[in-house]
């Protein structure tokens, strides 16, 4: 009889930062939160390389600066930047970690939420792979879902309702997640899981 896979761990080291369902893929691009900062925001992105593209090595290639411009026409005015997230959810649900949660991340770019300039100090970065007029996958919905309640678990200033998308955070210069993101459905996986339960196949 096959042995069943051991199933994945949604917890998160403190110490670490890390989470250890996450494939990790250190990127060097973070730095200290300042003194005193506590994490108040998860903040939802959408990326693909290139753009309208899925799989493939590129994202983990651009979060580490090893993205080769010669690759792809587009790659030559991204491979330039210095940017992470501290999570990646792909479009069959895997979960790829670049920085620890303690981290600042340099997702947000120029930003403000609730009257608070520089997201990055205070925020999450979740990346989906997809774009902003296709529909997401269940396994994005629910890894997602599955990912905050760790955070919130692990640092209690984030709560669920404590959520924005990059176009929330950067109006006018971003527009991630987009209008194919369902924050609805979103929400009902954020629901306790006997409410899931009953409404099982209705999202």
């Amino acid at each position: 009889m096959a042995k069943r896979k051991p199933r994945p761990r949604f917890t998160i080291d403190r110490a670490s930062g890390l989470l250890a369902a996450a494939r990790q893929v250190p990127s060097p691009n973070h730095n200290d939160r300042p003194a005193g900062a506590t994490l108040d925001l998860i903040v939802v992105h959408n990326i693909s390389l290139p753009p309208g593209e899925f799989g493939g090595p590129w994202i983990d290639a651009l979060f580490t600066n090893q993205l080769n411009p010669r690759a792809h026409p587009y790659f030559t005015s991204v491979a330039p930047l210095q940017v992470s997230a501290h999570l990646l959810i792909r479009r069959d649900g895997e979960l790829v970690q670049y920085v620890p949660f303690h981290r600042r991340a340099w997702h947000a770019g120029a930003s403000s939420w609730q009257g608070r300039e520089n997201c990055n100090d205070f925020s999450v970065g979740i990346e989906l792979e997809g774009t902003d007029d296709g529909a997401y996958t269940t396994a994005q919905y629910r890894r997602l879902a599955v990912a905050i309640r760790a955070l919130c678990r692990t640092y209690p200033t984030l709560a669920p309702e404590r959520l924005a998308g990059h176009s929330d955070i950067a109006p006018g210069r971003k527009t991630d997640p987009g209008p194919s993101f369902d924050w609805d459905r979103l929400r009902r996986w954020l629901k306790p899981r006997r409410y899931n339960r009953r409404r099982k196949g209705a999202a």
